[in-house]
């Protein structure tokens, strides 16, 4: 199931609205930004800087080519894999309330669930499941995304029951513990183990523990409509063709929600800070596994190293990216700096089957608001 996920470290590692064009040049998240845009190949950005309590906001390009809507801040756009680090923190936030233990193995959470060639269920801890060390893979099946690439039905629903079957029809990656893959079904299993454990829905207890009391009124979690709601961006392939209408029903807990990169940043300022989790909870979101000498996974989060000025700073947020979307939010480990950019081309059946997934890297603009 990959195009569900985050935007891969080596595509991380590489025109402006009239009225932003000229402070483009005393900018440079502005000019880099402008790089990507138009010429650049992204039809459209939209971005939060925050520099200590200073915060710029503001859209490049266009919301949507046909139209040529320009886009702003207050679109919406599908953030993809950065849905993980809200359910984390509700995995979290149930460790710290005694509900689950992170510890607990799948089998005891999820009995029966977990069954497949070389899988020991028993093993496979929620903490794996967090940090991308379980040895739960994707589906392997290159026609997984058919449906939708080949025959065109947008609006057809893979479940979440169904995406976590697939998986398990091949044996794992590696055993529990032992390797880090990056695993999009592992964060389909997470929600169900929310679920399971509040009889409640996902999505309602996202509502309640994140949303609600942080006030993020654009942010909302789909579960099979391919539409999105209100100002939104369009999102587009390499070759232009326009990928907004996609059920996101396959992606769930690994990627389905949407937002705005406000609502984004406020949610990665408030979790980094600790105002969402208790201290021990806080430590766990942070225990980091590196996966390459680019970056490391926490739970639900993850770090990149990036070259600033002859040295290296690691930055702590997330990627995404998904069918016509790629986003980066990432912050300085202190908090003083921050970027939530959003991107309107992400190319699925490139990620399936090789090729080109985005135009340009964005690397140079998170480089030039975090450096």
């Amino acid at each position: 199931m990959r195009g569900s996920g985050k935007l891969a470290a080596g595509v991380l590692a590489g025109v402006l609205l009239a009225s932003g064009t000229a402070a483009a040049a005393g900018d440079p998240v502005r000019a880099a930004v402008g790089d990507l845009v138009g010429e650049g190949g992204f039809p459209g950005a939209v971005v939060q800087v925050r520099t200590g309590e200073a915060v710029s906001r503001f859209g490049a390009g266009y919301a949507n080519q046909a139209t040529r809507e320009p886009a702003g801040p207050h679109h919406r756009f599908r953030i993809a894999s950065n849905t993980k680090a809200f359910v984390a923190t509700v995995v979290l936030q149930l460790a710290g309330e005694g509900s689950l233990s992170l510890d607990d193995p799948v089998e005891r959470r999820l009995p029966g669930v977990v069954r497949g060639p070389g899988y020991e269920p028993e093993k496979i801890t929620l903490r794996t499941l967090l940090n991308h060390t379980s040895g739960v893979h994707d589906p392997l099946d290159p026609h997984f995304f058919d449906p939708y690439l080949v025959q065109g039905n947008r609006a057809h629903v893979i479940t979440p029951s169904e995406v976590i079957r697939r998986s398990l029809a091949d044996p794992p990656s590696f055993a529990p513990g032992t390797g880090v893959e990056y695993s999009n079904t592992g964060y389909l299993l997470l929600g169900k183990v929310i679920e399971q454990v509040t009889r409640t829905g996902v999505r309602e207890e996202i509502q309640r523990r994140i949303l609600g009391p942080l006030g993020l009124g654009r942010t909302y979690f789909p579960l099979w409509s391919p539409f999105l709601r209100g100002p939104h961006l369009h999102g587009y392939d390499m070759r232009g063709e326009d990928m907004t209408v996609f059920s996101p029903s396959y992606d769930w807990t690994a990627g389905a929600m949407v937002s705005t990169v406000d609502d984004v940043a406020t949610f990665h300022r408030a979790l980094l800070a600790g105002r969402l989790l208790a201290p021990a909870q806080q430590a766990e979101l942070k225990r980091l596994v590196p996966y390459s000498e680019s970056g490391a996974y926490g739970a639900g989060v993850e770090t990149l190293n990036l070259p600033c000025d002859g040295s290296t700073k690691t930055v702590w947020g997330n990627t995404g990216a998904g069918p016509g979307f790629s986003s980066v939010s990432m912050s300085t480990a202190d908090g003083s700096k921050q970027i939530v950019l959003a991107l309107n081309v992400y190319d699925l059946a490139a990620d399936v089957h090789g090729g080109q997934r985005v135009p340009k890297p964005p690397m140079p603009a998170v480089m030039a608001a975090l450096c």
